[in-house]
């Protein structure tokens, strides 16, 4: 199974800006996505924040069944982090963030209030890549300010944000320089937050397969007829490719596109509602 490694140079750029600016900012936003949230944690990043608050906010909720959403809420809470859930593009949803923006910061609002100082505050927006960073900003501002895409490293340089009282500034994904747990370095490349590039896509499908079923074997049966009976990750892995019509000439499996359609399936939530960090 491929070793997943991906630190490119622009990312410690990206690490060497977000220490210059961290002196700057009042607070930060973590976005984490929320079938994966604790593979999203990069501990580099928390390291550097230690000394600021942090509002984890868990986006893409609306893949993910109720119960685990709350399931990883109150694990970070449980762990002294302030946590929510949002879905990105919903606007209702997002703008409750600045309830919580605002909560976190209220002790230095009165400070600075008391100094007679009326400034927006400064929040720095962080996480890995593709968590829905610029989507949050943009549903935040009303207003498309951020590049969003539906890649890994579309943002590539920080970009400040101004909305009434917030000024919101944009940094690229960052992951950790390294890998110690491979289980949630493939979770971080199921939900597209690795390059696909620098990936063995049909390598990442076969754990993918074998992981959804174990963990979700109805949702797999009724997706792609994957039974108790298809004994090896390479019998259902074929199994889709049959059912699915993903055959060469002379009916050979062709593993490269059926990896591409199952990888897309599990991304876009059309095998169901999956949380992945058990």
């Amino acid at each position: 199974m491929q070793h997943i490694q991906w630190f490119p140079g622009h990312m410690t750029k990206a690490m060497r800006m977000m220490e210059e600016n961290v002196k700057l900012i009042d607070g930060i936003i973590m976005i984490l996505d929320a079938r994966a949230p604790f593979s999203c944690i990069n501990e580099k990043l928390n390291k550097l924040f230690e000394h600021r608050p942090v509002l984890y906010v868990l986006n893409k909720s609306d893949l993910v069944e109720r119960k685990d959403v709350n399931f990883a809420l109150n694990k970070l809470k449980e762990e002294g982090k302030k946590a929510v859930s949002v879905i990105g593009t919903d606007k209702k949803a997002v703008n409750g963030l600045y309830n919580e923006i605002f909560s976190m910061l209220s002790e230095k609002l009165e400070r600075n209030k008391q100094k007679g100082i009326f400034k927006p505050l400064r929040i720095m927006v962080a996480g890995i890549p593709n968590t829905g960073k610029s989507t949050i900003i943009n549903t935040l501002s009303g207003a498309k300010k951020a590049v969003t895409g539906d890649k890994a490293g579309v943002t590539k340089g920080k970009q400040w944000v101004r909305l009434y009282d917030l000024e919101l500034l944009d940094t690229p994904g960052t992951m950790p320089p390294s890998f110690e747990n491979q289980d949630r370095a493939r979770h971080l490349a199921y939900i597209g937050s690795i390059n696909d590039d620098i990936l063995d896509m049909e390598d990442l499908t076969l754990a993918l397969v074998e992981e959804l079923s174990t963990s979700y074997p109805n949702l797999m049966k009724e997706k792609y007829g994957i039974d108790e009976n298809d004994v090896t990750p390479l019998e259902k892995y074929e199994k889709i490719c049959k059912k699915r019509g993903f055959l060469l000439r002379g009916g050979e499996y062709d593993y490269t596109r059926c990896a591409k359609a199952v990888i897309d399936d599990f991304r876009k939530g059309k095998i169901g509602k999956i949380f992945l960090d058990r």
